[in-house]
């Protein structure tokens, strides 16, 4: 009798973590380097099987209905982004795969975002956060922001003196190895391997958000949302009409 709460209950929450989603992203959309996040639901019972399910992938039902939508999962667009053209001599984006190492207190941390600045001992750093790390997984001392670089991260003085070369690791499965932190940077436990792609000097990459899908995605779940509330109330009002005639029979 009451399956309707169900589904009505689970379509809000499923809409409201949407939104959440949306709304980080939005959010974020004028922060360098960050990768969009993207959220999908299904029915409780995929859901289940994608649990449950054996090496083989053959599921058995679990019912002969599935009432209820469930998140499912939530991934992240890793796509490259465009560039902005700074000027800025600490500003570094990668052109191609790839990310930044940095050193934090908390352990290693990986990005995209390449607006570095110097640290009060010189040492090039995100701040707030840690230590750029070179190809040898050194924190990289600069000391000065008259620099020059040959467009594959490495560093050289106005005098062509070598200061060191920025590190640029890669993953085989972005999706598989990375996972994002409360920052927008991502942590892992996998080994990365060196890559060598092109390096842009003052440059930065852009936030791949759509801000037009971002909102046309908003819109959508507010109203969908705004429906589940309403359906409630108009099922609510149903039952109590229900349950009142039963009791008089």
């Amino acid at each position: 009798m009451f399956k309707g709460f169900y589904n009505l209950t689970s379509g809000m929450l499923t809409q409201g973590r949407k939104l959440d989603v949306v709304s980080n992203n939005m959010s974020n959309v004028a922060t360098t380097g960050f990768k969009q996040d993207r959220f999908t639901n299904s029915t409780f019972d995929q859901v289940m099987w994608s649990r449950v399910g054996n090496k083989h992938k053959e599921y058995i039902d679990i019912g002969e209905q599935s009432y209820i939508t469930a998140p499912s999962q939530m991934y992240t667009d890793f796509s490259q982004s465009s560039f902005d053209d700074t000027g800025m001599p600490l500003d570094f984006a990668i052109e191609g795969e790839g990310y930044f190492a940095v050193e934090t207190d908390n352990g290693r941390i990986y990005t995209r975002a390449g607006d570095f600045m110097l640290d009060d001992e010189g040492y090039l750093c995100i701040p707030r956060r840690g230590r750029v790390l070179d190809v040898n997984g050194n924190e990289m001392l600069i000391v000065t922001d008259r620099i020059e670089s040959d467009g594959y991260g490495g560093i050289y003085t106005e005098d062509g003196a070598f200061l060191g070369r920025l590190g640029v690791y890669a993953f085989e499965d972005d999706e598989a190895a990375l996972e994002k932190n409360e920052y927008g940077q991502f942590v892992t436990d996998v080994e990365p391997q060196m890559v060598q792609p092109r390096i842009l000097h003052g440059m930065l990459e852009r936030s791949n958000v759509d801000l037009v899908q971002q909102m046309v995605d908003m819109i959508a779940s507010q109203r969908l949302y705004q429906n589940c509330a309403q359906a409630t109330q108009l099922y609510n009002g149903m039952m109590s009409h229900i349950t009142a005639d039963i009791g008089r029979l």
